[in-house]
């Protein structure tokens, strides 16, 4: 199956983002970003429901992450970001999404300072949210991070330990791993089975930014190849033209 991502339209609300993402033809999807112009709530989401039930299309909801830190010492603002990740754990359930991207925990200047408290409250938020998508029955795709100083989770190696014990899943994003080592097949071949979703887009291998597919140095024509077959792929560009030609790419 392949989707997009409102990301390429997230100065618009989210009405008139899902309403142009319909008019794209090969889309099995729409992967809803839960922030911003594109927020979900309880009253609000059997609306974009019914838009995405008319054109026969599913949901994937991306959760919050811009202000939101499961793995934060703060914690009233662990508590605050967990209870906002539980909230989209129960709209997903609602809307009968396919599944809920999830970014890890990221580090701060206190984290830097206790590493193992970090370590263990990071673990903790984890288990808590495995424990929640599994009562609800909703399948939770962890994502791997790209370079940057604060973010978690960028190396295969650090994905296993957070998977460790837990039943999540994998959310295996290309563009991300590209800025970080590339290591593509040692990704997919420790991680294949957890692999639930895919996000594709491209750059140079410095710069998360989100280039349509052929733009940067990324070699799709080995990468494809590569990816599960029985995963979600979707498509996550800045920009709405760039989505459009990266379905012309994969067409290709």
């Amino acid at each position: 199956m392949l989707g997009a991502s409102t990301s390429c339209l997230a100065d618009k609300s989210l009405g008139v983002a899902l309403h142009k993402l319909t008019k794209v033809d090969g889309l099995d999807f729409v992967e809803i970003v839960n922030e911003g112009y594109h927020v979900l709530d309880e009253h609000n989401y059997r609306l974009h429901l019914e838009v995405l039930e008319y054109h026969g299309l599913r949901s994937v909801i991306h959760a919050p992450f811009s202000d939101v830190n499961i793995a934060s010492l703060n914690e009233r603002i662990r508590r605050t970001s967990l209870e906002i990740i539980f909230e989209t754990l129960k709209i997903a359930q609602n809307m009968g999404s396919l599944l809920v991207v999830l970014h890890p925990g990221h580090r701060s200047p206190l984290s830097g300072r206790f590493p193992k408290a970090y370590e263990k409250v990071h673990k903790r938020s984890l288990e808590e949210i495995d424990k929640i998508a599994q009562r609800l029955d909703v399948k939770v795709g962890l994502e791997n991070m790209p370079t940057f100083p604060i973010l978690d989770g960028q190396t295969v190696e650090r994905m296993s330990e957070f998977l460790d014990g837990t039943d999540l899943y994998v959310t295996f994003d290309v563009g991300h791993l590209n800025t970080v080592n590339g290591e593509f097949n040692h990704f997919i071949d420790t991680l294949g089975d957890r692999i639930i979703h895919v996000h594709l887009h491209d750059n140079d291998g410095k710069s998360d930014s989100h280039l349509a597919l052929g733009e940067g140095n990324i070699q799709w024509e080995k990468i494809l190849k590569l990816l599960p077959r029985r995963a979600t792929w979707g498509l996550e560009m800045k920009r709405i033209e760039d989505l459009e030609k990266s379905i012309k790419f994969l067409k290709r």
